[in-house]
């Protein structure tokens, strides 16, 4: 298997919407962001699936030395391997990478964050830089599309916390920030035990209008000339947008329920911005 075949195995396996997006992409970008989502997957992997963190702080490590071998044109990983050539192409920075793990570090030492600051930083270390070495990948002219691709990071990351609420305090995590908790009336104990609180309700839906309203300085900010090459990222930003008006059309019940959307709806979704490039 090469290094291409097992990052597309990743993808395939992963079932996510991103790569529904990646169809629209020319075959040497497709291989790019196919290589860029399974290395996310992998070191994501690392948070959810090694309980113990002392053994978890050390594959990230590994996975540290790892970028550093890719950047010196040396990598060891299925995954870097099909990495090299697109940090060559599309001049992919280093410090994204480093920033991603990074990121992952923050959940493995996680215990809350204190206010919106705190979880922006954590949303751009995840999500944001990603969006950044998409739109490397997309291609693009104006440089105010780096400004759009960390601020469409920043709100597909605000639509997942919203969505895995139940699911992230099964893992026993709490991605909300705790001044807006306390606001709210909100223990973490009964967000942990996944017990709705009178406060509740107001709370997700102060986060569901964070969410839009990040949605809409990203796409603002989208220059005209680059909406073509970003239609990828668009079709993410339209398949999350509907995601989050199902959650709140729902009453926001994600502690008991994850809401998703049908694959259909998701390919219709994303044929029309293909076709129109709007969303």
């Amino acid at each position: 298997m090469s290094p291409d075949q097992y990052c597309a195995e990743v993808c395939r396996k992963a079932g996510s919407s991103f790569t529904l997006s990646f169809r629209l992409l020319p075959e040497p970008r497709r291989r790019a962001m196919t290589a860029l989502y399974a290395f996310c997957r992998a070191v994501d992997d690392v948070v959810d699936d090694i309980t113990d963190p002392v053994p978890a702080y050390t594959v990230l490590a590994w996975w540290r030395d790892e970028v550093g071998r890719l950047y010196e044109g040396a990598p060891r990983h299925p995954v870097t391997r099909a990495l090299l050539p697109a940090v060559r192409d599309y001049t992919l920075p280093r410090e994204h990478f480093e920033a991603i793990l990074d990121g992952m570090a923050m959940d493995l030492q996680h215990g809350g964050f204190a206010d919106f600051e705190a979880l922006r930083l954590y949303c751009h270390r995840v999500a944001g830089v990603v969006g950044l070495l998409s739109a490397r990948i997309f291609g693009y002219r104006d440089a105010s599309t780096e400004t759009y691709a960390a601020r469409l990071g920043l709100a597909l990351q605000l639509t997942n916390i919203v969505r895995d609420v139940g699911e992230d305090a099964m893992r026993g995590r709490i991605y909300l920030p705790a001044d807006e908790l306390r606001a709210h009336g909100v223990l973490p104990g009964d967000v942990l035990a996944r017990r709705e609180s009178p406060g509740f309700a107001a709370l997700m839906a102060m986060q569901i209008t964070r969410a839009r309203s990040t949605f809409a300085e990203a796409l603002a900010v989208l220059p005209d000339c680059d909406r073509r090459s970003q239609r990828p990222g668009l079709v993410m930003a339209a398949v999350y947008r509907t995601l989050l008006e199902e959650i709140a059309t729902s009453g926001s019940r994600v502690l008991r329920e994850k809401t998703s959307l049908p694959p259909l709806r998701k390919a219709l979704i994303g044929l029309q911005v293909a076709l129109t490039g709007r969303l």
